[in-house]
């Protein structure tokens, strides 16, 4: 059973989604809130396997929230598909976006796919919002991608090109599988959650530009 907790300032919609979730038979609402502060509260005391967050709430944002929720994981709501605030919070640790209008289908698979440590948001959709917001990034740097052997550097590039496991596969004559082995030593070398934040990495580390192939 997925656990799931809502997490929006309009008690409508939380209602909307609990109905389209309880009819589920693998996911559970355990728990919503209004707000951030609330969210974090909740969390405290309740197991959630996947928090479903608004970006605009008062007294704590979604994007605060996200950067401060440890082990649950979380999907962003948003009224545009290239919000800021949504993209900031991919940054902030959230496995992906949803709009609030998702159809109720879309909205289920989200959450499976986000539970089983995959992201919700396609790699080219997320790579359509890098193209816009790119020039707003801080210049921080990243961590280091030297660690990285020539094959897994190869699948770090594919990936920030918006290519599916199976597309790599194909393209480097090898198994899905192979191909799942180093997407996820990528991750662990690099601190990285999920193919989202590879995109989002490989944007910030200037290996990826936006209009532009990746740097080789």
């Amino acid at each position: 059973m997925i656990r799931v907790m809502l997490v929006d300032d309009q008690e409508l919609l939380r209602a909307g989604f609990r109905m389209v979730l309880g009819a589920q038979p693998d996911i559970e609402v355990v728990a919503e809130a209004g707000d951030g502060v609330t969210a974090l509260e909740v969390l405290e005391s309740t197991e959630v396997d996947v928090v479903l967050m608004d970006v605009r709430m008062p007294r704590m944002d979604g994007v605060e929230a996200t950067r401060l929720i440890e082990g649950a994981k979380v999907l962003i709501l948003t009224t545009f598909d290239l919000d800021e605030y949504a993209f900031a919070a991919i940054r902030a640790g959230a496995s992906g976006f949803l709009l609030k209008d998702v159809p109720p289908a879309d909205l289920v698979d989200a959450i499976r796919l986000v539970h089983a440590g995959d992201a919700a948001v396609s790699p080219r959709t997320l790579r359509r919002m890098l193209d816009t917001f790119a020039a707003q990034l801080p210049s921080q740097a990243p961590a280091t991608a030297d660690d990285l052997t020539p094959r897994e550097r190869e699948v770090l590039l594919m990936v920030a090109r918006g290519l599916s496991n199976g597309e790599i596969a194909a393209g480097l004559e090898v198994a899905e599988a192979t191909v799942k082995t180093h997407l996820g030593r990528v991750l662990a070398k690099l601190g990285l959650r999920d193919r989202a934040q590879v995109v989002v990495y490989a944007y910030e580390a200037g290996l990826v530009v936006p209009s532009h192939r990746p740097k080789g």
